[in-house]
């Protein structure tokens, strides 16, 4: 049965192809406003997306025949499940489509920081040379702590390992045996974490559990000098707090690739010259999105095939 399908962000060409080519019919709108999007879904059975629109309550509610909505990527932060599971429409995402590519901006990110490349560039294009003011330090021998052991966690574990770093970790879903099979020392709380490493990078989903998670108190305890890398989600370091930190010079510097509020045009982060920001681009690389996209287009077209729901969060 034919089933029409509606692609609401950018998604590479092949994922529309390969869902013509099993007999649906394939409307692709993108950046459409919620009110645009209320109007779109309706006869739609199939709704996919990326992270750019934001499927809320009203668009679920406005659609007549929503059977699933697939996300083209891992995190399901921009789609209301609760009100997806409410109507009964399935909610399919891509677990660790965008692992490879996040661990390597993780990596990217924290050369960067400890290096100064972005403001050496940015001195160098202003006719500057100021060598001296830019005197990074080197990653090897440097203690990396990891909060969240998931599979993104594990990825930038095996990279720093690779780069004669020791790497500490906190995973409460993680036994330590797992861990230390991987070369990386368990640590069992945050604090403990907190005062071992001179790096800290965060992977871990967002959400009310971990809003705030490094918070005043949390950089406090930080080792004075240390680097911190956010390449999770936004909301899981508190943004007033960790300017503070920069400012006062507790914290050496900071990377942040995800914000409570994007695009963050209010964040305190933004004056700051230590801090190196990148748009979310986490999960920002051709071989990535051209993987996710086929990703959630074979899962659509399985489960309309079939019923199979690989990938369902609902």
């Amino acid at each position: 049965m034919s089933a029409r399908i509606l692609i609401a962000d950018k998604l590479a060409k092949r994922a529309g192809e390969l869902l013509q080519a099993a007999g649906h019919q394939v409307i692709t709108r993108t950046g459409l406003s919620e009110a645009e999007l209320c109007l779109a879904v309706k006869g739609i059975d199939v709704l996919l997306v990326r992270s750019a629109a934001r499927i809320t309550r009203p668009i679920i509610e406005a659609a007549d025949a929503l059977k699933a909505i697939g996300r083209a990527g891992t995190g399901v932060d921009n789609i209301d499940v609760v009100a997806a599971t409410a109507r009964g429409v399935l909610v399919m995402n891509v677990p660790g489509g965008n692992t490879v590519t996040a661990a390597e901006h993780t990596i990217a990110l924290m050369f960067s920081l400890a290096r100064n490349v972005p403001q050496g560039d940015a001195s160098l294009r202003r006719g500057e040379w100021e060598r001296s003011r830019f005197t990074g330090i080197e990653i090897t021998g440097k203690t990396l702590g990891i909060i969240g052991f998931g599979r993104i966690g594990q990825l930038v574990a095996d990279r720093a390992l690779g780069l004669r770093m020791k790497v500490v970790a906190l995973d409460p879903l993680v036994p330590s045996f797992f861990m230390e099979a991987a070369g990386v020392e368990a640590v069992d709380s945050l604090d403990a974490l907190l005062a071992r490493a001179d790096i800290v990078t965060v992977h871990i989903p967002g959400g009310a559990a971990t809003k705030g998670l490094l918070g005043r108190e949390a950089l406090a305890r930080c080792r004075p000098g240390a680097l911190l890398i956010n390449c999770a989600r936004g909301g899981v370091i508190d943004e007033a707090a960790l300017a503070e930190a920069l400012t006062s010079g507790h914290l050496g510097g900071a990377a942040i690739d995800v914000f409570e509020t994007e695009p963050p045009r209010d964040s305190p982060l933004l004056g700051l010259p230590n801090v190196v920001l990148t748009p979310h681009l986490g999960a920002s690389t051709h071989e990535a999105q051209t993987r996710v996209a086929i990703a959630i287009a074979e899962q659509v077209r399985d489960f309309l095939a079939t019923g199979r729901r690989h990938g369902a969060v609902n």
